[in-house]
């Protein structure tokens, strides 16, 4: 039997029609950079699977791990390869059966079911008799009683022309569409537990996401510094690369704080990051801001805010949590393992300057009198001017070699 492989499928990738050549074409390549490290070889098609083929079975718990962060895989699976080509179809699953139990030699079998899928239509045995064939073998073999609803060992078998794939465990996929197939975003990181959510959603539906993170050194401490870091680090696995702008935003808050009273000041403040935001962005040819807001959490995200705050850039603004509670943001936080960092207590910017009762209901003529003020756009041109950038990869022992690549 040949080594073994990595039998990956695919689910909404299918249903792209014509432009299907090219969201495979980005899934290939996630899933060689994502295993570039290891000892596996190129990535092969077959029917709506990809194949990656092992050349030390014993990577496959690490490969596993990074595999279950691609987007745009559905399930896959560590799988065997049987050819049955020049083999009457009896003669081509009795040789299969005898494949599959030598596999399942000494693996515990408390129920088992068999479910195929026939990519060969031309193959003269349909999925459901290609299941009671190969199971009846199995069950005669090692006297394993069939369970089809709830059996311990799922036999899976995929047939192709000419060959076979089988396995005995399938992992799910992390869904989605492949990174960068939907283009480039520049996501606002806060370090709370909402805005590394926001982020890892919009890389699920194709995002390649970069992030800004605004601190008030050195009016606070650099804590909430390292806690972007460390969040940009548990996120840069499922897109393998990202660039992180630092932003102080202290000098910016100072002179509102001088200029407007207390109440429209988290509002200004809003505005004054996402017009930072948008200029880093359209530096870095990202065609939207992504934002962690959840309608009705805070003071700044009733609606009259988030349209006065919206108004202040012209990139789309994107808001992937705004009909979650915070209990459901938590749960996929946990999820992706980004909660526990988030919960870490920091000294951000949005604990300076900030009044006890920000304004609800914001208008925006009041708004434009109050930004009028002060010098907006001298106030964005510094803030940019003073943002430090840093490049983060996955993985990180490849980060020497990559480093000399543009910012992906």
């Amino acid at each position: 039997m040949s080594a073994p492989l990595v039998v990956l499928r695919y689910h909404e990738i299918v249903l792209k029609g014509r432009n299907r050549p090219f969201f495979v074409r980005g899934l290939v390549e996630h899933v060689e950079r994502v295993t570039a490290d290891l000892p596996v070889g190129r990535v092969g098609r077959a029917s709506a699977r990809l194949l990656l083929p092992l050349r030390d079975p014993a990577c496959w718990p690490e490969v596993r791990a990074r595999v279950t962060r691609v987007f745009g895989l559905a399930n896959f699976a560590l799988a065997h390869e049987v050819g049955i080509a020049d083999r009457s179809p009896d003669a081509a699953l009795a040789h299969l059966a005898d494949e599959i139990l030598g596999r399942l030699t000494g693996v515990a079998l408390p129920s088992f079911r068999v479910h195929t899928k026939r990519a060969d239509k031309s193959f003269p045995r349909t999925s459901p008799e290609v299941n009671r064939i190969l199971g009846a073998a199995i069950q005669r073999a090692t006297d394993a009683p069939v369970d089809l609803e709830g059996a311990a060992v799922t036999v899976a078998v995929d047939l192709l022309p000419g060959r076979a794939f089988f396995s005995v465990e399938k992992v799910a996929g992390a869904g989605g569409l492949p990174v960068g197939t939907s283009g480039r975003v520049l996501a606002l990181l806060s370090g709370g537990i909402d805005s590394p959510v926001a982020a890892w959603r919009m890389m699920r539906r194709g995002c390649r996401v970069d992030f800004v993170h605004f601190h008030s050194v050195p009016f606070l401490d650099r804590t909430s510094l390292e806690k972007a870091r460390e969040l940009v680090r548990l996120l840069v696995p499922w897109e393998l690369g990202a660039t992180l702008h630092l932003v102080p935003f202290g000098e910016a808050q100072r002179q509102i704080v001088a200029a407007v009273l207390r109440p429209l000041r988290v509002v200004l403040y809003r505005r004054m990051m996402l017009r930072i935001a948008e200029s880093l962005a359209r530096r870095a040819g990202a065609e939207a801001l992504v934002t962690g807001d959840s309608l009705g959490q805070v003071a700044s995200q009733t609606l009259p805010n988030l349209a006065v705050i919206g108004a202040a850039v012209d990139l789309p603004l994107l808001r992937p949590l705004i009909g979650m509670d915070k209990g459901e943001i938590a749960a996929q936080a946990e999820r992706i393992g980004t909660f526990e960092t988030s919960i870490v207590p920091d000294q951000d910017c949005c604990s300076l300057f900030i009044p006890k009762h920000p304004a609800t209901r914001a208008h925006m003529e009041e708004v434009v009198a109050a930004e009028a003020r002060f010098d907006v756009p001298a106030l964005v041109a510094q803030a940019v001017a003073a943002t430090e950038t840093e490049q983060h990869r996955f993985p990180e022992r490849m980060r020497a070699e990559r480093a000399p690549r543009a910012a992906l």
